[in-house]
């Protein structure tokens, strides 16, 4: 089960208290305070993780909870902190605060979850995005959700020359606890997007070690897919796969709506076309159509660099049809292919090294050389 979007709720643990205790040994007379203080509550902390690539792990345990500190002891022993709770999250999570769902009555709570904080966009007045307080875009990466609360302290802390002896203490501290909103969006550079039947799936899987579903039927792809090219001098691309998309697919028409937000990571859009027009569709039209679906949900989407994949070319039509589609758009650079009979994708595949590579800083190419450089040594 792929689950990009869920509500939990955190809590992190409680101090423990201090103690109230009084020195008692054999020839150690008014020996006074000694009441520990308690321990730290243990935190609840999200961490990024390469090799979690979804949040299905929290839809079966959306409550998270850390354990709360040791109380404090005689002899000023401290109680022990607890240790804090690590959930893992794929790369490319982002936390939103929500809202505590508002219960019916005593025992029923609506488990439906709401919608995170909106506020209004500083570039268009007219569009709303959602405040994250955290976005895990790196491996390894850290966010403490909530923080545990503080250990209480003992009465050693109140002793003084007019309170000799002191049986104040205090309680431990509660530990932060809140509902929030996790939210995926795969992290790749680049994202193929497409009509459903495109050929989406069956390209990713020829270029790459990745094996989405292929089938004769529109919408076989379900949920986004990663997978990854090997270039020369160990360099490397992340290619996502995106569910196809229709007309409307920003009004939420379709599955592209539910996976649009994946493409907002990628630096580069492929639009894979259907040139053969095989399901009965335009290729000129279909280009036109995603340009505008992708424009209409975020138009800094349609400002990042894009490139067209003329797919089918094995079936009739396919040729005129691309002549079709150089002419109507002759500035456009369009690489034929045939992902099923495996054709055109050795240039495929150099042209994909040039979209990545070419426009980076020198001092990226200079970290990449000299990282294949170390790997030959070793």
């Amino acid at each position: 089960m792929f689950v990009d979007r869920i509500k939990v709720f955190a809590q992190a643990g409680d101090g423990g208290r201090g103690c109230v205790s009084f020195r008692r040994e054999k020839f150690v007379p008014r020996g006074g305070p000694d009441g520990g203080d308690g321990g730290r509550g243990g935190d609840i902390i999200l961490r990024a993780d390469v090799h979690t690539d979804n949040l299905s792990n929290l839809f079966y345990e959306p409550i998270i909870k850390a354990k709360s500190g040791v109380h404090g002891q005689g002899k000023k022993k401290h109680g022990r902190a607890a240790l804090p709770k690590i959930v893992k999250v794929p790369v490319g999570t982002i936390v939103y605060p929500a809202p505590a769902p508002v219960p019916r009555n005593e025992d029923d709570f609506d488990e439906t979850p709401p919608a995170p904080e909106i506020v209004k966009s500083n570039n268009d007045a007219k569009t709303e995005v959602a405040r994250p307080i955290a976005d895990l875009a790196h491996d390894g990466e850290e966010f403490v959700l909530c923080k545990g609360g503080g250990g209480g302290k003992g009465n050693v802390h109140f002793k003084s020359s007019r309170n000799r002896a002191p049986v104040q203490y205090t309680e431990g501290e509660e530990g932060e606890q809140g509902h929030f909103l996790l939210e995926l969006r795969t992290i790749a550079d680049a994202a193929l997007v497409g009509y459903p039947n495109a050929g989406k799936s069956t390209l990713l899987g020829k270029i790459s070690a990745a094996h989405p579903k292929v089938a004769s039927y529109p919408f076989t792809t379900l949920h986004p897919v990663v997978g990854v090219i090997d270039f020369d001098g160990y360099r490397r691309a992340a290619i996502a796969d995106i569910p196809g998309l229709i007309e409307g697919a920003h009004r939420n028409v379709g599955l592209g709506h539910d996976f649009l937000r994946h493409i907002t990571r990628c630096r580069i859009l492929l639009f894979i076309l259907d040139i053969a027009g095989s399901e009965g569709r335009s290729p000129i039209a279909d280009l036109q159509n995603l340009r505008r679906e992708i424009d209409l949900y975020d138009p800094r989407l349609s400002a990042r660099p894009w490139y067209v994949v003329a797919n089918k070319m094995d079936l009739p039509d396919a040729t005129e049809n691309l002549r079709a589609l150089k002419q109507r758009f002759p500035g456009l650079e369009v690489l034929p292919i045939s992902a099923e009979q495996s054709e055109g994708l050795t240039e495929l595949k150099d042209a994909l090294e040039r979209w990545f590579f070419a426009g980076q800083p020198a001092e990226f190419r200079e970290q990449a050389a000299q990282t294949a450089a170390a790997a030959r040594c070793e």
